[in-house]
């Protein structure tokens, strides 16, 4: 997504007696000013956020003879009680999202969620942390060329308040991150509808999510542009961010940002001009213009300019093509993906920025969001 138009000292006060095997106890007699924790006290706190992720990410994997599902026993985490419910909630959802994956042809055979924590303070008795989860989803070969693996990065914040007697009890678990939720991670509730401003500009047709559809496939290689080096480019650098380019992370999002240098890389020639008209799009390394940072203004500049045209399905899109989402209908698209790979049974697979992912097959997205705007766009 983008914009529519565009060490502080150790706390000498936290013991660090560990409870429950991720719980650790707080002093009373701690400071009233914010502290950064100390090493012990943020692993503890990276425990806590693992065990609740591991948890989500669990619910969709395969069920194995012998091993626990999701659910099955109390997590370790101590958690307030409305988050209890919330995640019994999000667990549920999650092995929804499953079963409708597994309708659409898709499963997990194994799963590897880490998490390792960024910022860590505490303030009297409550503490905020900020964490990052790194993810790696094992694909069954159901039809037998699927990718090996689908991964992603996604950043969280955490609240916690330390109880009487030791041990924190988590209260609040939210995303950072602006684009599609991961896999792993329930959908929020929608927000407010913006009404239509009844400004015209060429947004383009929407594309059915049927599948199958009939196939539209493309050369790779060999025309004017290059899609194979789009794709690698954007496998390359989903993850580890190119430093010739800024970033764009903070509330819109870094997603058209990082289609528009894969698209470069693959050949797309900049059209100059004024930083507002959509008509152009270009980078110059301390501005760029509004259509190669913003899911709108790219639309528009890329359809007016014939650079791309919509495709009927979303399933007939190959490598190198672009998938826009307006998630909760409001006429405005949020973000930006690129197809990195297509297995021969005609499901392509997704690689993007905010939230950080890798190869997220078109079902796992559909079935995270069935009722959003999709927009495909041949490139």
């Amino acid at each position: 997504m983008i914009p529519k138009r565009f060490r502080p000292a150790a706390i000498a006060a936290l013991t660090v007696a560990l409870a429950s095997g991720s719980m650790l106890a707080y002093s009373a007699s701690a400071g009233t000013g914010p502290e950064a924790a100390d090493r012990a006290t943020s692993e503890a706190f990276a425990r806590i956020a693992d065990d609740v992720l591991s948890e989500r990410t669990q619910a969709l994997v395969e069920d194995q003879p012998g091993r626990r599902q999701a659910g099955q026993t109390p997590a370790k985490t101590r958690m307030s009680a409305q988050l209890k419910k919330d995640e019994e909630a999000a667990i549920s959802s999650l092995r929804s999202r499953k079963t409708r994956l597994a309708d659409l042809g898709e499963a997990y055979t194994g799963a590897d969620t880490r998490v390792a924590v960024d910022r860590a303070t505490v303030t009297g008795g409550k503490a905020t942390v900020e964490v990052t989860e790194q993810t790696t989803l094992t694909y069954k070969k159901l039809r037998g060329d699927e990718p090996e693996t689908t991964d992603f990065r996604t950043r969280y914040e955490l609240k916690l308040t330390s109880k009487r007697g030791g041990g924190w009890e988590l209260t609040s678990i939210k995303s950072r991150d602006t684009g599609p939720v991961a896999i792993n991670e329930p959908v929020a509730t929608k927000g407010k509808v913006v009404k239509d401003d009844g400004n015209q500009y060429p947004d383009g047709t929407p594309a059915s999510t049927k599948y199958p559809a009939p196939a539209k496939p493309k050369a790779k290689t060999g025309g004017a542009y290059d899609y194979a080096a789009m794709a690698k480019y954007a496998e390359k650098h989903w993850s580890n961010y190119n430093p010739a380019y800024r970033k764009f992370n903070g509330a819109g999002g870094d997603c058209t940002n990082f289609i528009s240098q894969a698209l470069k890389a693959g050949g797309w020639k900049a059209v100059p001009g004024s930083t507002s008209d959509y008509r152009n799009w270009w980078y110059d390394g301390t501005r760029q213009s509004d259509s190669w940072v913003g899911a709108n203004e790219w639309a528009w500049f890329t359809l007016s300019n014939q650079r791309a045209a919509n495709l009927a399905n979303v399933y007939q899109t190959d490598v190198g093509d672009i998938l826009q989402l307006d998630f909760n209908k409001d006429g405005s698209k949020d973000h930006s993906m690129m197809v990195t790979y297509r297995s021969s049974a005609g499901m392509p697979y997704l690689t993007y920025h905010s939230t950080n992912t890798y190869r997220k097959s078109l079902a796992s997205l559909i079935a995270s969001y069935p009722d959003a705007v999709y927009f495909a766009y041949r490139t």
